[in-house]
């Protein structure tokens, strides 16, 4: 436990502006063709705390351990599907996992509101991102059946949704990396986004993907926790019941719909700790949710 306190002080510390993230590590394209465009004019856009905007080239930000144990995951940061919050989630939580001999993958994913065609560009990207890893899993020495995804907030929605339709199509085939399975064998949801039904249908990321006319039938297919199913991957959720955000009935939907599938879960809930707080909020029990990740990974042979 004091190893993860003092690797989070030390993360919590730095300094991530736009030549920490792109030019120190390196990078993968999603894509050759970019769909669904046109898409915003420029390049991407990272604020001086790593918040990512403007994203006209969705990536992988790869943060490859010097001895890797095999085990691979996708990084989804969140920020309602506004922004892409890197400084204090995907960033951080990809060092620390890097530190424990994971490879992380950051994803750095187009934003629906940013011009392009479709709200579903996110979906896309991670899905790519998820095809991308795996054909890639000699390169990195990853073991193809251990691949999973963990996100935030909003990150959390996106890896969840992926999870669970992996096998849509969200886009056209474009290469041979489209014939690669897009399923993830975990998943990490971190105080979450999951469902666009009232009560919780008061969040940005509900907003960003559905705007401020819906329907029913709508709000149902953004929700994840209707979309599980006897193929979605074992799950870890972890939450504080004091998030003003995201509240914590989001995680306990997510579980009880694992449960209803009989799908192994593990599920979280600290007492405080509010939202945002990446790899835990000092001074709350959230800073332990890295160590109870850790050890759930272990567990289940990962």
């Amino acid at each position: 436990m004091k190893k993860i306190f003092f690797v989070f002080l030390w993360l919590s510390g730095l300094v991530f502006g736009q030549n920490a993230l792109q030019n120190n590590l390196p990078s993968i394209p999603l894509w050759k063709n970019i769909p669904d465009g046109p898409g915003p004019g420029g390049s991407n856009q990272i604020s001086p705390k790593g918040s990512f905007t403007n994203v006209s080239v969705p990536q992988l930000i790869v943060h490859q351990p010097k001895n890797p144990i095999g085990t691979a995951v996708l990084i989804i940061s969140g920020g309602g599907y506004a922004h892409i919050e890197s400084g204090s989630e995907s960033y951080p939580a990809a060092e620390w996992l890097k530190s424990q001999g994971i490879t992380a993958f950051e994803l750095i994913y187009r934003l629906p509101d940013e011009g392009w065609s479709t709200k579903l560009v996110p979906f896309q990207d991670a899905q790519r991102a998820m095809r991308i890893i795996r054909n890639n899993a000699a390169k990195y020495k990853i073991n193809p059946h251990k691949i999973g995804v963990l996100g935030f907030s909003a990150g959390g929605h996106l890896a969840g949704y992926i999870s669970s339709t992996f096998d849509t199509a969200y886009y056209p085939p474009k290469d041979d990396i489209d014939k690669v399975s897009a399923q993830p064998n975990f998943t990490g949801m971190i105080y979450p986004v999951v469902s666009m039904l009232p009560p919780n249908n008061k969040t940005h990321s509900f907003k960003s993907l559905l705007g401020q006319t819906s329907d029913k039938e709508e709000e149902i297919k953004y929700s994840v926790e209707r979309q599980v199913n006897a193929q979605t991957p074992i799950t870890f959720l972890a939450h504080a019941k004091d998030d003003p955000i995201s509240p914590v009935e989001n995680s306990i939907l997510m579980y009880q719909a694992l449960k209803n599938n009989t799908i192994p879960a593990e599920i979280h809930l600290f007492s405080t700790g509010g939202h945002g707080w990446g790899l835990g909020k000092k001074g709350t029990d959230t800073v332990e949710w890295p160590a109870m990740f850790l050890n759930w990974l272990k567990i289940n042979g990962f």
